[in-house]
């Protein structure tokens, strides 16, 4: 196995105590694979990908757990190591490339830069700044490699974040959503790429989204994250067709449906995602789920194992095993 995240947490220290950004996250990644992390904006989706390169920003830090990267705990590593892990192991496609890039720096010098901190010369690092602008296909490179980011489309910025997150050759891409500020025509093109330049690289892809369609035509297995927590996680298919927690019931159920008519009113999940300061007593999906019974106030469900490499964290769903 590639990633093994156990019983991961990451808080964040406030005034009126700690936040838990990541209460307890367990999730494995194996090679060649693509995960997709979904759940609402405020889920910690983004805390639990900045935790795996321990990039949480203050007053956050990680509490505890283990993070294995192909045997190493990353969690024991001392800074200096980390550095090398950060887009040598482990690159990362952040969601909005404007904020991401330099906007002062011309783009092939940044995918230079990138190459260049993990060991290759100056000369080397231009070369490879080229290759790599060509392998995520923009055209006329040498040209582009002196633009700066202002300078190029939407969809070209992310293309030459890509290009920096794989200059190093990572065996792990993040990519949070990736294709959020793009339209759905780039949106394709960007994931077909990833796509391409994972099979061509041999490389495990954690995919952080909120589309579900993303995760059912992209993902081999799928983790639904709520406040902090895994709720529901296995293969994609299976989760996306048969969901056995409410909560990723109500996700499927918010998607507009093709053929709907302008009557039909969009269903929604009622309220929004619990202040992690002021979590509710019991399931922190309660208050939210039109399943919940009295029990669901007094019982916080563990994540269990059900048969088909499939896990949920509800009382009401059947033990299978």
């Amino acid at each position: 196995m590639l990633l093994e995240i156990d019983n991961l947490r990451t808080v964040f220290a406030t005034p009126a105590g700690e936040a838990r950004a990541v209460d307890g996250v367990s999730l494995t990644l194996a090679t060649r694979e693509t995960l997709g992390l979904v759940g609402e904006s405020g889920c910690g989706k983004t805390m639990l990908a900045l935790s795996i390169l321990r990039l949480v920003p203050p007053p956050g830090r990680i509490a505890g757990g283990r993070i294995g990267l192909a045997g190493r705990d990353l969690l024991a590593l001392p800074e200096s190591a980390m550095r090398a892990v950060r887009g040598g192991e482990v690159g990362m496609v952040f969601q909005e490339p404007m904020t991401a890039l330099n906007p002062v720096v011309p783009v092939g010098a940044q995918i230079a830069e990138a190459a260049e901190l993990h060991g290759a010369g100056r000369s080397e690092a231009r070369s490879r700044a080229l290759e790599m602008l060509r392998l995520v296909e923009i055209p006329e490179a040498e040209r582009r490699a002196a633009a700066y980011p202002h300078q190029l489309s939407g969809g070209m910025r992310q293309r030459v974040m890509i290009a920096i997150a794989l200059a190093a050759r990572p065996q792990l891409l993040i990519a949070d959503e990736p294709t959020t500020a793009l339209d759905v025509t780039i949106q394709a093109q960007i994931l077909d790429l990833l796509a391409a330049l994972q099979r061509q690289l041999g490389m495990a892809v954690l995919l952080v989204t909120h589309d579900l369609g993303v995760v059912a035509e992209r993902a081999d297995r799928v983790a639904i994250m709520y406040a902090g927590r895994v709720v529901e996680s296995g293969p994609a298919r299976d989760v996306l067709t048969t969901p056995l927690h409410p909560y990723t019931r109500g996700l499927l159920a918010s998607i507009p449906r093709v053929g709907a008519t302008r009557q039909q009113r969009l269903t929604a999940i009622p309220g929004v995602v619990p202040d992690l300061l002021h979590l509710p007593s019991g399931c922190r999906f309660r208050d939210r789920c039109s399943e919940a019974i009295a029990e669901c106030a007094q019982v916080d469900p563990p994540l269990r194992t059900f048969a088909g490499d499939r896990q949920a964290a509800c009382i009401r769903v059947g033990d299978e095993r």
